[in-house]
């Protein structure tokens, strides 16, 4: 399909780094073209539920898009077979008689719709990303052409829609990010494709709870250090990176990446903790009655890094670390519930 015209179209697209709304309506401007419509309708699907989330729409008033706002018109997909994998289908292709379908009858037949094409969107490797309606306002069937010729470029719409892979071209800036993964409002998470897996980035890790809360309050972007177990050579560490998904639906959180070989600036695991307390405001008192530790240790802590840091005081410290991710954050209390068995070949622990 690479010398296909509308294909290559698309493929611009997916290669872009517009965002996701800029490319759904590039998408949809090109299928006017390709696949002649009245209206059309394009929607993500939450990977972990039924629910749609409209990303553009063409040719539709105000109060249609509303109405096909709604976890109802997810569930009629559902009913109707939409949401799997197969050819574009149209009004008489659907199992179940147009009078029972309310976003016909309540929706789109009052708006002026007699006929439509509808087809899930999965990308090639499988990955369910969303669904495409197209509208006519006639009653006559789609040609064969119209539906072959969507079919064919469904899976590369797909491919242009993708929240992961909008992530994935996001991830980038980080450099040297080995390990990656997607970080969904209802507390899951999935693989961002083109990263491998990594024994931090799973659900009861402490860092993805780190990232998670971060983002949930708003943050766009947070770095932080974690400890790993090196073997014979001791606590090595990695960093954490959380990038928020800004111009993604809202059940999309945002990436967690892993980079190997954090730099520590000098500074001991111990004194990388203790820094971190500071970043979170506590007193030399308070760090002691959570590291287990006398308040004069602490005080030795906070001297040496201190030196090490060039910095006269612990608010330019911690402003310091904070800026350049160069401290280890404390461990949420609840990702380490009694009994629960930690993955051997990495310690969740700090120290």
């Amino acid at each position: 399909m690479r010398d296909d015209p509308p294909a290559t179209e698309i493929m611009e697209i997916v290669a872009s780094s517009t965002s996701l709304p800029d490319r759904a309506g590039a998408l949809l401007e090109g299928l006017e073209r390709w696949v002649p419509y009245d209206a059309a309708w394009l929607a993500l699907t939450d990977p972990r539920s039924n629910v749609y989330a409209p990303i553009g729409s063409s040719g539709l008033d105000r109060s249609v898009t509303t109405y096909l706002d709604r976890p109802a018109v997810a569930r009629e997909i559902e009913l109707t077979g939409l949401n799997r994998a197969g050819p574009p289908s149209s009004l008489a292709d659907l199992p179940v008689p147009v009078e029972q379908l309310p976003t016909w009858t309540e929706c789109l037949t009052p708006a002026g719709f007699r006929e439509g094409l509808g087809v899930a969107l999965f990308e090639p490797c499988g990955r369910h990303v969303g669904f495409l309606g197209l509208l006519y306002s006639s009653g006559e069937q789609p040609a064969p052409e119209l539906r072959d010729r969507l079919g064919e470029l469904a899976p590369l719409i797909a491919r242009a829609l993708s929240p992961t892979r909008w992530l994935l071209s996001t991830a980038r800036i980080v450099q040297g990010a080995v390990a990656g993964a997607v970080l969904l409002r209802d507390g899951t998470i999935c693989a961002l494709p083109g990263l491998d897996d990594h024994a931090l980035l799973v659900a009861e890790s402490p860092t993805v709870e780190i990232a998670r809360r971060s983002l949930v309050a708003g943050q766009v972007y947070r770095s932080f250090l974690w400890p790993t177990d090196s073997g014979s050579e001791g606590t090595g560490h990695v960093r954490m990176t959380a990038l928020a998904a800004t111009e993604l639906p809202a059940f999309v959180l945002g990436a967690l990446l892993v980079t190997p070989g954090g730099d520590c600036l000098g500074l001991t695991s111990r004194e990388l903790q203790v820094l971190g307390q500071l970043v979170e405001g506590r007193s030399n008192q308070q760090i002691a009655r959570r590291l287990a530790v006398a308040p004069r240790t602490v005080a030795t802590h906070v001297e040496h890094l201190l030196n090490k840091l060039d910095a006269p005081t612990r608010t330019v410290a911690a402003v310091r670390a904070e800026r350049e991710g160069c401290y280890v954050p404390s461990a949420p209390l609840s990702t380490h519930p009694p009994g629960r068995t930690r993955p051997s070949s990495l310690s969740f622990s700090p120290f």
